[in-house]
């Protein structure tokens, strides 16, 4: 038996196939959660399994002590594609995140971090200092000291009063995933970035949840022209596979020495060929462009449904009361599998490859529920 820290449904999945599941009794589910936006390219996409298998016919482990051809393609994919610089392959997004704050302290011994109300960040020691939700921080103290959080919304003057010379980052999901799917206005990145640079301190993005295409973009800060220092990754990177990335720009890609940080299973040949897997289709002409209008449709039908909708491409929420009971009546009356982050909250975070088709079918479940 496993510790119960999961509130968990009562079904058994053991079979997912692009936007679909199917439990132990045969019944099959539209999945809008994608495993919290890992399932990027839905379940078991055929070029993802081709290269899981392969590559794990070929060697699956080596160790960071030496090189293997998947990380170094992996991680020089992912710099070009974001920041520029370095990559640190990890296992998951909160080790991305202790990544990130060791890299930060490491170029600003002793520095303190400027986080925003209802951000997300993980739930190791580092990552859930960083992560001001008091559910999720009073069982754990006393915390990792100096994280300081602020507004997420309104003027940014809270949170420029907040970075000083002693700040070594401002550390801000772009789009907030676990408090509820809240974008984060480009006025306060804005913000952000300019306070850093007048402090010498870095900023950077975690886009664990948002990034990927979820929005349409590779990654949400694109939309806002604000450009990180750092950024971190993980979720859909592995469509399902156990993987994380913590990505510099030039200017910080050798503050970390060797033997400042290390993973045994990070970087492993499988999970990187996976990766590269899931980076090959979403890099497929028109394929981001078809994740935003996929998001259109699937905003506007909820939208028709009277359903106050926030987020941006296949990243939204409805804002509804019970939200829990909604969440499980859905699940298992009407097949479709969503989450609630909350009392009054619903998310959906469907597979990118979800169809115009896949969508109104959900749409009309959703409606059916909700009726009831």
């Amino acid at each position: 038996m496993v510790i119960g820290t999961y509130a968990r449904n009562p079904v058994e999945f053991v079979r997912g196939e692009g936007c679909r599941l199917w439990d132990a009794e045969g019944q099959e589910y539209l999945d809008f959660l994608a495993g919290i936006s890992v399932v990027q390219i839905g379940h078991c996409h055929p070029a993802l399994v081709e290269a899981v298998t392969d590559q794990a016919r070929r060697l699956m482990h080596v160790g960071n002590l030496y090189y293997s051809e998947p990380a170094i393609r992996l991680a020089g994919r992912l710099s070009d594609l974001a920041l520029g610089g370095k990559a640190f392959l990890c296992n998951s997004g909160t080790e991305a995140v202790e990544c990130a704050i060791k890299l930060a302290r490491r170029h600003k011994p002793g520095g303190d971090f400027v986080v925003l109300e209802g951000g997300f960040h993980g739930r190791t020691m580092g990552a859930l200092s960083a992560t001001p939700q008091e559910s999720k921080q009073a069982p754990f103290g006393p915390l990792v000291p100096g994280f300081t959080a602020v507004p997420r919304s309104g003027a940014p003057l809270p949170l420029v009063s907040a970075v000083t010379d002693r700040t070594a980052a401002v550390l801000i999901e772009p789009i907030q995933g676990e408090s509820g799917i809240h974008p984060i206005h480009p006025q306060i990145l804005a913000a952000a970035r300019d306070a850093c640079d007048e402090h010498g301190a870095m900023l950077i993005f975690d886009e664990i949840q948002c990034g990927m295409g979820r929005t349409g973009d590779w990654w949400a800060w694109q939309s806002s022209g604000v450009r990180p220092d750092a950024m971190t990754v993980a979720k859909g990177l592995g469509g399902g596979l156990p993987i994380g990335a913590c990505l510099t720009s030039p200017e910080y890609a050798d503050v970390l020495q060797p033997g400042d940080h290390g993973s045994t299973f990070a970087g492993g040949p499988v999970v990187c060929a996976g990766a590269s897997a899931v980076l090959d289709v979403l890099s497929g002409d028109g394929f981001l462009g078809e994740v935003a209008q996929r998001g259109e449709q699937l905003a506007g039908g909820l939208r028709e449904l009277g359903l106050e909708v926030r987020g941006r491409g296949l990243m939204l929420a409805f804002a509804i009361s019970d939200a829990p009971d909604v969440a499980r009546r859905l699940l298992l009356e009407q097949h479709v599998v969503v989450h609630a982050t909350g009392p009054d909250t619903i998310r959906l975070l469907p597979p990118l490859t979800v169809t115009s088709a896949e969508i109104d079918d959900a749409l009309t479940r959703i409606g059916e529920g909700l009726l009831r």
